[in-house]
């Protein structure tokens, strides 16, 4: 039986993609499931896509990461739907694809809007939730750009960077209150999904196109393989992505100078 057999898992994000993936993989497992996302006819069409015997176990709870002052009813109205959360997932999230010197100060705003503040209101909103009982576990997706840069990704790196601080921080505070609340954060590389299609360019539109590497990238079904097994072991950090994005982690780590070099002229976008 699997450790996440019966688990309430709350996934923002899920309604394509590497969420709606998970929400695949997790019913499979035996888990009670909360879909969040902004579109609600997508979320019913990932429920209506899951198992009829598993569907009971399905809830639907359309949010928006970038209404901050909505998010403490949402995790509330989540609590409430099985009466409790064992696992919250911080999947929503926007990407980007401009230069710095093209991007304007409110696509900034928006990108650290909704893929930091957005995870961090609904991580402290629960947070409270998890103390009282004393269990819980923060599973974040952040990407292989929290831990390094390149071009073109300005704002959406150092939103990603930003979880990475905090979560961190936050995982350090926990270990004095309970050795029982886990934070795992969770870097994926290029992932076969429509996330570069959604990217904010420098005025704020969507791409409306997929990258090359996305398309080439990991199947989001083995990425959500890979990544429940992370969860069930509660790993502090885990990469999971082709060879050339995890080496990147590596090489930026441990030879600085070279990955400077390597970056700066990389075909990123």
């Amino acid at each position: 039986m699997s450790k996440l057999s019966g688990k309430v898992i709350w996934i923002t994000g899920a309604s394509s993609g590497i969420g709606e993936a998970l929400a695949y993989e997790l019913v499979k497992q035996g888990a009670k499931l909360i879909l969040s996302a902004r579109r609600k006819d997508e979320l019913e069409r990932v429920k209506g896509n899951c198992p009829a015997e598993a569907q009971p176990f399905i809830r639907v709870l359309p949010l928006d990461l970038s209404e901050p002052n909505t998010l403490k009813l949402s995790a509330e109205a989540a609590i409430q739907l099985f009466g409790h959360i064992d696992i919250l997932i911080n999947n929503g999230g926007i990407s980007q694809r401009s230069l710095a010197k093209d991007t304007t100060l409110d696509v900034d705003r928006r990108i650290m809007e909704v893929d930091y503040f957005g995870s961090l209101a609904l991580t402290k909103h629960i947070l409270p939730h998890f103390l009282k009982r004393k269990a819980g576990h923060f599973v974040t997706i952040t990407s292989v750009m929290g831990k390094i840069g390149t071009p073109y990704r300005t704002g959406y790196a150092a939103a990603k960077h930003a979880l990475h601080g905090f979560f961190d921080s936050l995982r350090a505070e926990l270990w004095k209150e309970s050795r029982n609340i886990f934070v795992t954060l969770v870097c994926p590389g290029w992932i076969n999904t429509n996330l570069s299609m959604v990217a904010l360019l420098g005025d704020g539109s969507p791409q409306n196109k997929k990258d090359d590497t996305h398309q080439q990238g990991m199947h989001p079904n083995v990425f959500a393989k890979k990544l429940i097994r992370a969860i069930e072991k509660k790993k502090r950090e885990v990469y999971i992505g082709g060879t050339k994005e995890v080496l990147a982690i590596y090489l930026k780590r441990f030879l600085p100078g070279l990955f400077s070099k390597i970056v700066r002229n990389a075909k990123v976008k």
